[in-house]
């Protein structure tokens, strides 16, 4: 039987591999590392894998642009699932160099980003290179001819490739942690759980005071929690955006179809990226009024108004 292809940012050793292996055993799919994350997602839309695993949120430095930009257009693609996972970063060099010789460092851009006041204590004037991938940074750096003289790696990588560790436990922020979701083509929406995230990106109607108010109250009117919602530039409008959103809820909620009704009826763009299970497991809360049964009363009440039960 032919095992699933999975996409992802590689080379190996990255983050978003090992976020792969939390999602599904490394010996059920064969994993396709790809150079980029536009890469990896348009692998899944032409075909050439059946899913892909990316990063999309990060505690320090909120949204991966990459992902949710690649996501809001072209052909439609679904978030299936999702894993959360620690990050922090070994400081690695070629055998030989110590920390006071480091002038240089390299690492995938969010990696700097979350490493940025350590290095601005520990190697202060060292030049930061952004790489494709922070396993990219240290494989260029084993390969003996990287531009720069350090690199920040995902722990164990390393001593994998033959580097030394310079500095173990680098991050600003001790319990920082990225999201990565599992990326398919649209197919029946896996069953609720109870604890789900339902994401979607928004268009406004138009530029005027109160619109992101209504957008916004379709989902408070029905009682809908939103647990993420950021701006971005929409590319063919300058100067307006789209909105990024997960709440929570399930589709098949009557909350949350709801919701999504109403955002249908008044917005002009509403692009549906998924319901799925989310990584905390914890049961989504449902506020007094928009449970299932309530939805369901309600509507039973207004069928009888109709037959003349009042």
């Amino acid at each position: 039987m032919t095992q699933p292809r999975y996409a992802y940012l590689g080379p190996s050793g990255t983050f978003t591999e090992a976020a792969l292996y939390a999602m599904v055993a490394a010996d059920e799919v064969e994993a396709v590392p790809a150079v980029d994350v536009p890469s990896a997602l348009a692998a899944v839309r032409d075909g050439e894998v059946d899913f892909a695993v990316v990063a999309i949120e990060n505690t320090v430095e909120g949204g991966v642009t990459a992902t949710l930009d690649t996501l809001a257009s072209g052909t439609p693609l679904v978030i299936l699932g999702e894993v959360v996972l620690q990050v922090s970063f070994e400081l690695v060099a070629r055998p030989g160099t110590a920390l006071a010789d480091v002038r240089s460092v390299s690492a995938h851009s969010h990696g700097l980003a979350q490493c940025r006041r350590w290095l601005a204590s520990t190697l202060p004037g060292a030049v930061q290179i952004a790489s494709s991938s922070n396993a990219a940074a240290a494989g260029e750096l084993a390969a003996g001819d990287a531009p720069f003289d350090a690199a920040l790696a995902p722990p164990g990588l390393g001593a994998r490739l033959g580097l030394e560790v310079l500095v173990a436990g680098v991050a600003d922020n001790p319990h920082a942690a990225t999201r990565f979701v599992k990326v398919g083509r649209p197919a029946a929406v896996p069953a609720a759980t109870g604890a789900d995230k339902t994401t979607l990106v928004v268009h406004l109607p138009d530029d005027r005071a109160g619109a992101l108010l209504s957008m916004l109250e379709q989902f408070a009117a029905r009682g809908v929690n939103l647990a993420r919602i950021e701006s971005r530039p929409r590319g063919d409008r300058p100067g307006e955006y789209a909105f990024s959103i997960d709440a929570l809820g399930h589709i098949d909620e009557p909350r949350m179809a709801e919701a999504l009704v109403g955002l249908r009826r008044t917005n002009p763009v509403v692009t549906f990226l998924g319901s799925y299970p989310a990584a905390s497991g914890y049961p989504t809360p449902v506020a007094p009024g928009t449970s299932e049964e309530d939805f369901a009363d309600a509507r039973a009440w207004v069928a009888g108004l109709r037959s003349g039960r009042h």
